[in-house]
């Protein structure tokens, strides 16, 4: 809409000034009602751009043809020219300039006494200004598209994010709250104080669980990304279904960037969890090495270590969420038990 308030400004100023500098022997009352009639077409542009592009350029030819105006047959519409490619319809806006020059040549060539050089001359610096106006138009309209995938592509990324999200919030829950039930069905018979501490902490998970969900929301609605003040808590949740866990943090996490910060929480996370449902490991650390150029991330646990490690969602999810700030990451057996190791760099190359 500004746009349009602009073209008609433009027009309603610019005609009368630009006839008034061509033509010696414009009338002042012929200008300044152009000017009006033709900015008026414009406040309709936004509606039908086409149609009032056509109305002006057929204007401008008839009061030119017919002697009421000495200069112009495009430039006096080219805010409907302009509009009209902003709105889409470039092939409309070029052939229609295209057709009324070469009409407005013809004219001028035929009726005028003027020579053919004064003809050309002036004919040629129309075709420049409108063809100048258009290009620029054409630019910024190529501009705001790309920004519009531009910003198609960064929300595709962002659904991909909160899939990833998703995915760790659930599992790490799902992982944790399934080694309490299992305690509390093991032990139900046996030692009811303990099935029913196991089933307090599952729900204590849950209720966690719960938090991070509306953490998770937040960051949907207000931008915020995770902390990594949250790794101790973390791996309280695991130690508290079970398995011991240690960790180490190295380095000042002061200057590490929300993305990077993401991205280390949510790989100790996913590590952790796939230690938990998976490896049958009794302890597990967790190092965390902060460093001017990158973080290190260090997860390895004395479980299972598969020979062959097969990428799942888990993994692959890691591998992408690092791959994309420029890091690496590389999972597999190590030593007694499994490791996980990303390196993630705090500027993307």
């Amino acid at each position: 809409m500004n746009f349009i308030y602009l073209g008609a400004a433009a027009t309603l100023v610019g005609v009368p000034a630009g006839l008034a500098m061509t033509d010696a022997n414009s009338q002042n009352v012929m200008t300044v009602s152009l000017a009006f009639f033709l900015a008026g077409l414009v406040l309709a542009a936004r509606r039908w751009p086409r149609t009032v592009l056509i109305i002006s350029v057929l204007t401008v030819a008839a009061w030119r043809s017919a002697a009421l105006v000495g200069a112009g047959w495009v430039w006096p519409a080219t805010a409907a020219a302009v509009l009209t490619v902003l709105a889409g319809h470039v092939r409309t806006a070029v052939l229609t300039s295209a057709v009324v020059l070469t009409y407005g040549l013809s004219w001028d060539y035929a009726t005028t006494q003027h020579s053919t050089d004064w003809v050309f001359a002036h004919l040629g610096g129309e075709t420049l200004w409108v063809s100048a106006a258009l290009a620029v138009a054409i630019a910024w309209r190529n501009n705001q598209g790309w920004q519009e995938l531009q910003l198609g592509r960064r929300r595709a990324e962002e659904r991909v994010e909160i899939a990833r999200d998703l995915h760790d919030v659930v599992s790490h829950t799902l992982a944790v709250v399934g080694v309490h039930l299992n305690v509390a069905l093991d032990a139900f018979d046996d030692d009811p104080d303990e099935a029913r501490a196991s089933l307090r902490l599952a729900q204590q998970v849950r209720g966690r669980a719960m938090n991070d969900l509306k953490s998770l929301v937040g960051v949907l609605r207000e931008g915020e990304l995770p902390s990594l003040a949250g790794l101790e808590r973390l791996c309280d949740q695991v130690r508290a279904a079970g398995l011991p866990v240690t960790l180490n943090e190295f380095g000042d996490a002061v200057e590490v960037p929300a993305p990077v910060a993401t991205a280390v929480f949510r790989v100790v996370q996913e590590a952790l969890t796939n230690t938990v449902r998976h490896a049958g490991a009794t302890r597990a650390t967790v190092t965390v090495r902060y460093a001017p150029d990158g973080v290190l991330v260090d997860v390895r646990d004395d479980g299972r270590g598969a020979d062959q490690v097969t990428d799942g969602h888990g993994i692959a999810g890691m591998r992408e969420r690092v791959a994309a700030l420029g890091g690496a990451l590389t999972a597999g057996p190590g030593g007694q038990g499994f490791v996980v190791c990303a390196s993630i760099p705090l500027t993307n190359p």
